[in-house]
Formats: structure tokens, C-alpha cells, sequence
């Protein structure tokens, strides 16, 4: 008895001081505004089609984008180029294909079909390029990261001078969002880095609300469909429950209440 009564204390010490740590070390994300958020969301096209620009100039040369096609740019519920636009933008890239007629493998312009250029070759490649350090494929980046938009969103702004206990290999970044604070990624964003083609002011919040909006489309390209399907859900169960509601109360109307 003495025995399950201090193994039931040590339990006990060992959760709370876990929960205290957990707590200490969680960090609160910056806020903003997501259009897509609520069962009314909707993503913002501008920041979508702003999103994308800043990808491709900015995040492209390092972060592949495999599970996305140029033909899901013109598609309903995304940024909705145009068709015409979004071949234009397919073009601007080449792609590896073959083998030809004589068994060799040639380069030509990206058709809508094509999924979205890869930086690299292969994963060592891109090791070898960035120091060792693999660059995160981007498509369900969103998904896969414990706070998913508000932790992408506020990483891009969490770059500082690390304090002065804190020593850093070459090539390591302070980010004080980054899970250990230590990052591999330079701070890749600068105010007016990029020249919006709709005039908006490209400072480092506006890039990285953008490129996070487009990010969590990539990751949910049925985000509003999704949410009208949820919204028909409820309205139908409203409706349902009504009709229930007042057939039941006529059925027990027709019964006499015993005195």
C-alpha cells in the first residue's frame, strides 16, 4: 500500500512539473486577421495571387511545392488566374521531359499539367546546397507544423539578435519562434522585397500574411467548399429538427393526458 502510494506521488510531481515546463516554454504566436477562418471563411484572391509571387520569388529557390499542378492556379477556390495567366505562368518555367524519339531527355516550356517546378534534383542535392539542412517541402508545410498559419506567419517575423547567453554555429539564425530558437533559414524577408503587381505595400507583415494565406490554401485547396458542405450540414439539421420537433407535437396532442 505504502508502495502504490508513492509511486501515485511521483506520478503526480512528474506531471506537474512537466505541464510547468510545457508551460513555460510555449511561446504566443503573433495575431492577425484570416479571411478563411469561421465557418464563413473565404481566402482573400489578392493575398492568394500576392501569396503566390512571393513563393515563386522569394521561397521557390529553396522550398518545393510537389503535390500542387500550374492548372490548381486557375482553379475555383484558389487564386483564380485566369486561364491564359496561368499557362503564361506554366511557360515561364522549364520542365524536364522524355525520352524523345531518340531516347534522350530535353527541357521545354511548363504546360498547366505539370506539377510545380522542383528546385533540386533529389533530397541531397538540396542538403548539399543549403548546408546540410533539407528545406522543407511546402505544399502541406501549413499541416504539419504545430500552429499551423499563426506559427508560419509569425516564424517569418521572428527574426532578432540572439541574446547574449546564447552562442550560434555559422549558418544557424536566431528566430524567437522557432522551436529551440535556432533556425538554419536566413531571414528571407525585407521590406519592398517584392513588387506587388497590384501596388500593395510589400512590407514583411503584408509578404508573410500573404505567402501564409497561399501556403494554407496549397495545404486545404477545398477550404470553402468545405465550409459551404458545413454550412448546408447545419442549416439542413435546423430544418430537420423542426419538422421533428413539431410532428412529434402533433402526434402527442392526439393523445389524451391521464387525469
Amino acid at each position: 500500500m505504502k508502495n502504490l502510494f508513492r509511486i501515485s506521488i511521483f506520478i503526480i510531481l512528474v506531471v506537474c512539473f512537466h505541464n510547468k515546463s510545457f508551460a513555460a516554454e510555449k511561446v504566443e504566436y503573433l495575431k492577425t486577421d484570416w479571411s478563411f477562418k469561421g465557418l464563413f471563411g473565404k481566402f482573400d484572391r489578392g493575398a492568394l495571387q500576392r501569396g503566390y509571387q512571393v513563393y515563386t520569388e522569394v521561397c521557390a529557390s529553396c522550398h518545393s511545392m510537389k503535390y500542387l499542378s500550374y492548372r490548381n492556379l486557375a482553379e475555383k477556390g484558389g487564386p483564380e488566374f485566369t486561364e491564359a495567366q496561368a499557362k503564361v505562368i506554366a511557360a515561364s518555367f522549364e520542365v524536364k521531359d522524355g525520352p524523345n524519339a531518340d531516347g534522350e531527355m530535353f527541357t521545354r516550356p511548363g504546360k498547366l499539367s505539370d506539377k510545380f517546378v522542383m528546385p533540386y534534383e533529389n533530397v541531397k542535392a538540396a542538403q548539399a546546397a543549403n548546408g546540410g539542412a533539407y528545406p522543407p517541402d511546402m505544399s502541406v508545410l501549413v499541416k504539419a507544423r504545430g500552429g499551423g498559419v499563426d506559427y508560419i506567419y509569425s516564424l517569418l517575423q521572428g527574426y532578432e539578435d540572439p541574446p547574449a547567453d546564447i552562442k550560434l554555429d555559422d549558418g544557424v539564425y536566431y528566430n524567437k519562434f522557432m522551436y529551440g530558437n535556432k533556425i538554419k533559414m536566413a531571414n528571407q524577408l525585407s521590406d519592398g522585397l517584392v513588387e506587388y503587381a497590384d501596388g500593395t505595400n510589400s512590407t514583411v507583415e503584408q509578404m508573410s500574411k500573404d505567402v501564409t494565406t497561399f501556403l494554407m490554401w496549397a495545404a486545404e485547396p477545398h477550404l470553402e467548399s468545405r465550409h459551404q458542405m458545413g454550412f448546408k450540414a447545419i442549416l439542413y439539421l435546423i430544418i430537420l429538427t423542426i419538422l421533428v420537433y413539431f410532428s412529434m407535437k402533433r402526434i402527442w396532442s392526439r393523445i389524451e393526458t391521464e387525469v
